[in-house]
């Protein structure tokens, strides 16, 4: 096997898909990617039997091929090498790269030892690139990091029809989006659990293309996978097993209290006031007509307090948050001023960011941020 190809390209296509390799594979040839060419077309290929990627460029051949190497060790070689076009040649158990005057020998893997890629589910329909990326990073935020807990480390997808609603929770809080999406069917209502982490950098990683086709496999074929194609990517991952939690029911119908805050300036008073709060020490907001105070206290002599204008609707409250969570949720929405929504002091508060005055018809308000308060003593 031996080619040339852009150094640029090559880099992205390997960077992308040695990132989801596993860093302590079960198997050595788990660690490795597959490039294979063919008809001038070059495919590198990533798999650890959950989920898979694969990426195609064009590239000047001479002859065809497939060889197995090292993941994370072509990705940092292809990421330092100058701007020039690569050249790769294999010969026998070793793998030739040259770049310019810098040449780099790297031991092939037994490629007849290397999974086969599953094939990819029956698409189910599509949805534009840039919707689904700022979607999935309103939402995945919110999802769980404790892997005792499986199901919350994941994003629920409902298809129904040509409305998508990504849910995701991790008990603290609730990230919830509605979009529209070109389902395949009109009719058809379908859902998933897609592991947080693997959605979110398929998002980013296709946002640089048009639209995104979203494949899913049917009950009881497939077991239970989903793929993703789009920006010249295809990937795949098995979906998670369980029951998510019904989490609908946290939104509330309608609220006691309400205040519009500027996003911007209230991110940055959370911030300096959270400078003194202890791990896991919550900040405190308070609420009356016209003022937001927050209040965070760490050791018993370091606290802080800062106060900023808000409008404000309903009967004066306190009510504490997580900062972190809630710095989340300000960056998420997406909006220059935030909405919070409340019933009472100790039920979950509602964050949505409010549209711009001059858009006729704002994607914003599909987007709800609940949080949990916490309780703290007085």
């Amino acid at each position: 096997m031996k080619f040339r190809v852009e150094r640029e390209a090559l880099a992205d296509a390997v960077a992308w898909t040695a990132k989801s390799l596993p860093a302590r594979p079960p198997v050595p040839v788990l660690a490795g990617v597959l490039l294979a060419v063919d008809n001038h077309r070059l495919t590198v290929s990533g798999f650890d039997y959950e989920v898979s990627s694969q990426m195609g460029i064009d590239v000047q051949a001479e002859t065809a091929g497939r060889v197995l190497v090292s993941g994370r060790l072509l990705a940092e070689i292809t990421r330092a090498l100058p701007n020039q076009p690569v050249q790769i040649e294999v010969t026998g158990p070793r793998a030739e790269i040259t770049c310019g005057t810098a040449r780099f020998t790297l031991p092939t893997m037994p490629v007849e030892d290397y999974p086969t890629l599953p094939e990819m589910p029956t698409v189910a329909g599509a949805i534009d690139s840039d919707d689904f990326a700022s979607a999935v990073a309103q939402v995945a935020i919110a999802a769980g990091r404790d892997d005792t807990l499986p199901v919350l480390t994941g994003v629920r997808l409902d298809m129904d029809g040509e409305k998508l609603t990504m849910i995701a929770t991790d008990r603290y809080r609730l990230a919830i989006r509605d979009l529209t999406w070109r389902p395949g069917t009109s009719d058809s209502v379908l859902n998933a659990l897609v592991p947080a982490k693997t959605l979110a950098d398929t998002a980013k990683a296709m946002a640089a293309g048009k639209e995104v086709a979203v494949a899913l496999s049917q009950s009881g074929a497939g077991e239970g996978l989903i793929g993703f194609s789009g920006a010249g990517r295809r990937t795949t991952t098995r979906l998670l097993d369980g029951e998510f939690p019904k989490v609908r029911s946290l939104l509330p119908d309608s609220h006691a209290a309400q205040a519009r805050v500027p996003s911007a300036a209230m991110a940055e008073v959370v911030k300096r006031v959270s400078l003194v709060a202890e791990r896991n020490t919550p900040v405190r907001l308070s609420f009356e007509d016209g003022v937001l105070t927050v209040e965070a206290g760490g050791t018993d002599d370091a606290r802080a307090s800062e106060s900023m204008d808000a409008e404000f609707e309903g009967e004066g409250l306190t009510i504490a948050f997580n900062p972190q969570f809630l710095l989340d949720g300000l960056s998420a929405i997406g909006s220059d001023t935030a909405v919070l929504s409340f019933t009472a002091p100790t039920k979950p508060a509602v964050l949505t960011g409010a549209p711009a005055e001059d858009a006729a018809v704002s994607s914003l308000s599909s987007y709800s941020y609940v949080l949990m308060p916490v309780r703290v003593s007085h």
